[in-house]
């Protein structure tokens, strides 16, 4: 069943590891500045922002938009 995805390259990377990473690298305000989402800018935390990221779809292609644009 484990289909490899060699062009995907979130292939294998959980929300909580892209937004983790996310934050080492531009910090909470860097990434409200990149991505204007409230969750970023008031009281930012992994666990409330990956509530947010989870139920709001176009919130969370933005933040995986970023990823890419950022680490590949």
């Amino acid at each position: 069943m484990s289909q490899q995805q060699p062009n995907n390259p979130l292939h294998g990377l959980t929300l909580e590891k892209v937004l983790t990473r996310l934050v080492e690298h531009y910090g909470w305000d860097g990434l409200y500045k990149k991505i204007n989402i409230n969750c970023f800018c008031n009281e930012p935390s992994v666990k409330s922002s990956l509530k947010f990221l989870l139920k709001t779809q176009w919130a969370r292609d933005k933040v995986e938009a970023l990823y890419i644009n950022t680490f590949t």
